[in-house]
């Protein structure tokens, strides 16, 4: 199903929102089930995910290497998928040893980094007590979006629950320490880690570079490394110092570690770099606990392996000197972390306890006045709040950014679906938001249940917080291959045309593209007052009239749609909205057959019974298009409320042009003669009272 709403004005895109980037997620040894439809061997990694990139139908990358006992030497193996089911959340991937996963991502940030993948993905696993900021948003894409474009913390790793659509970012990952941190099972949520930072951003303090203490003799870890690990990167250095500082100012991926392989002999490479380290490993540890040594002992140097590891701050080192108490570990493990704002100290208990208070002392009160066509929500704070209120799920189309402000209103529409505002048996309710962060919302935020009850003599308010939703899961689902449809209202000389008289001849057109397979009919059509308190059906949803008299059924132009009708507007609304459900045939429309006062004639509501038939994934696209038309009678512009008169808003967002008649040679003529007429008549009334008076006799004075 397809939903789009066109207007006169055309739905704009969110506030800061990029355009979609390419970008690219990886999973360390594991595979997704796909279709192959390429495979070349012996690439190296950056040449298969570069191919992926440039091909548009690759949508994943599958890159394998075998390391060679006899050699030793890996032989790689690269996969280009054109369809994967990694991006399906029930399904299930498969560990596969030394593979890389790469998946192909449309990612909304300006801040998508040019390497090779953004983000490392772990399926199925959270990281829990860590979180900084909470959100609902449709898809997994929007969520690592929300991780890129985060100002207020460096946003390290994410986790998505694909069933309760719920994203948590964090400003810590695997790697922090200080914390209680462990990868947990959590089934139908995937963690991810930002691979976008910058060196100096890898840990929250500061990062250093030491040998991998885990159980495990460094032997046997540099052993493994040397043969398993992929090297992104090879170099000749003249000391172990030298390696360390190209792993830490490395830029075309994040280092994670470094071999060294000794003093250099010849032209070899002793120093390899590499994105991995023994937490990015799905076993761990593990890993190299069970690793066998080679068949083949060729004498070469194994080397010295350093992984990063980010230290402790001073606060936390302090706090971890002294004795830990039971139970420590478990709280600190399940307490969520969080760096939205600073507590104000000057708090009180009382206000620490009162729910109409956040953490940073600013208190609100939220009082509702029920009005008869809205309903108005003024805000009071005790300091200066700076951020956005709005009606839950709706705020793009009904919101209001507050700047440095301690009072505050926000209005909401009881009709309609600008606020979404809920109606039963005379109860108006609808959920409100007051948020700090222009995009995210935070546990320092409010949500308020505001409530209107017109049945009543008691108008009140229900406060209670409830589940945080993302405004993006109300979305617009569009179909690459469905042409957009258009209304367009034309007056007789073929000019569009915005604001007209009542009775003008108008020509109501429903439009797509002309080179499209596509035809159209519609239905359903409603003309609406601007207050959208009045409507009146104009097409049904056969796609009859439901009176020819004020607006004729629909007529074939080419692609279009199209009715000749006069204007016409409600009693207390110049603005008249039109809507329409239109529908698509793979070619011509079959049209409807309709009755009027006893005669049958067509209308194109219906669509061709064969198109169904021959092509059903296209039987049920449709779309709902709407168009806005001002409607004057001769007097409006004068009169003073409509100059006046803020609910019109046309004196404020547009200009009103009011459509003058041209005079036409038929008018021209008819004033001339009129004006012929009375100078005639004027000049004989002249004539008649001179002769009068000539004619009288003149009296003779003695």
């Amino acid at each position: 199903m397809l939903l789009l709403a066109l207007g006169l004005a055309v739905l704009m895109a969110l506030p800061g929102q990029a355009a979609a980037r390419m970008a690219f997620e990886k999973l360390t040894d594991y595979d997704f089930a796909g279709t192959t439809y390429y495979s070349v061997k012996n690439l190296s990694l950056y040449e298969c995910q570069g191919w992926c990139r440039e091909e548009a139908d690759c949508q994943a990358a599958a890159f394998s290497f075998v390391v060679n006992p006899l050699s030793p030497s890996q032989e790689t193996h690269c996969q280009l998928q054109n369809d994967s089911s990694a991006a399906n959340p029930s399904a299930a991937p498969q560990r596969s040893a030394n593979m890389y996963y790469m998946v192909k991502l449309q990612l909304r940030s300006e801040n998508v980094c040019h390497r090779p993948w953004s983000f490392e993905r772990v399926p199925n696993k959270i990281i829990r007590g860590l979180d900084n900021a909470l959100i609902y948003t449709s898809t997994k894409e929007a969520c690592l979006s929300a991780c890129l474009n985060e100002k207020r913390f460096i946003c390290r790793s994410v986790e998505y629950d694909y069933n309760n659509m719920k994203c948590v970012l964090s400003d810590s990952d695997r790697r922090s320490s200080g914390q209680f941190v462990q990868l947990v099972d959590a089934q139908g949520t995937d963690y991810f880690e930002n691979l976008c930072l910058k060196p100096a951003q890898a840990c929250k303090n500061t990062r250093s570079f030491a040998n991998a203490r885990m159980g495990v003799s460094e032997e046997k870890v540099a052993q493994y490394v040397g043969l398993h690990y992929y090297t992104d990167k090879e170099l000749q250095v003249t000391s172990e110092s030298a390696c360390r500082l190209a792993c830490e100012i490395e830029s075309e991926f994040l280092c994670r570690s470094f071999l060294y392989l000794g003093q250099p002999q010849g032209a070899q490479y002793n120093c390899r770099l590499y994105h991995l380290d023994h937490k990015t490993l799905p076993d761990g540890p593990s890993t190299y606990l069970n690793h066998e040594r080679p068949l083949i002992d060729h004498g070469e140097p194994i080397g010295q392996y350093f992984e990063n590891q980010c230290e402790k701050s001073a606060a936390s080192a302090g706090a971890g000197s002294g004795s830990t108490p039971p139970g420590t570990l478990d709280k600190i493990d399940t307490l969520p972390v969080s760096l939205d704002t600073i507590e104000d100290p000057n708090l009180t208990n009382m206000t620490r306890n009162d729910v109409n208070c956040d953490k940073t002392g600013t208190c609100y009160d939220v009082s509702v006045h029920c009005k008869d066509t809205r309903i108005a929500v003024q805000v009071r704070t005790n300091k200066p709040f700076n951020g956005r209120i709005y009606a839950l799920g709706r705020s793009e189309t009904c919101n209001i950014d507050v700047i440095n402000s301690d009072a505050f209103r926000l209005d909401l529409t009881m009709i309609g679906q600008d606020c979404n505002t809920q109606s039963v048996t005379g109860v108006y309710s609808n959920t409100v938001v007051l948020q700090h962060h222009s995009v995210v919302m935070t546990k320092a935020d409010k949500i308020y249940k505001v409530k209107c009850t017109y049945d009543m003599s008691s108008k009140n308010i229900t406060f209670g917080m409830m589940p945080i939703r993302d405004p993006d899961m109300i979305h617009i689902n569009s179909s690459p291959e469905a042409p957009p449809p258009r209304i367009r209202i034309l007056d007789t000389r073929q000019r569009e045309v915005e604001t007209v008289r009542i009775g003008d001849r108008l020509n109501f057109r429903i439009e797509i593209p002309e080179d499209t397979p596509y035809g159209i009919f519609a239905r359903s059509c409603v003309a609406m007052a601007k207050d959208a308190r009045t409507s009146f059906k104009i097409i049904d949803d056969d796609g009859c009239p439901t009176d020819p008299t004020i607006f004729p059924g629909f007529t074939a132009d080419g692609n279009a749609l199209q009715s000749t009708y006069e204007a016409f507007r409600f009693t207390e609304s110049y603005g008249v909205i039109f809507q329409c459900n239109v529908k698509y045939c793979l070619g011509p429309c079959e049209p409807a057959v309709c009755e009027w006062n006893m005669e049958s004639f067509e209308s194109l509501g219906r669509r061709r019974r064969r198109s169904i038939e021959s092509n059903n994934t296209k039987s049920e696209d449709h779309m709902n298009i709407s168009q806005e038309i001002l409607v004057l009678d001769f007097g409006d512009e004068k009169r003073e409320f409509f100059k006046a008169d803020p609910s019109t808003d046309f004196a404020k967002d547009k200009t009103v042009t009011i459509i003058e008649p041209c005079p036409t040679k038929t008018s021209v003529l008819a004033l001339a003669v009129t004006c012929a007429l009375m100078i005639l008549l004027y000049i004989s009334t002249l004539f008649c009272y001179y002769m009068k008076k000539w004619m009288q006799p003149h009296k003779i004075v003695a």
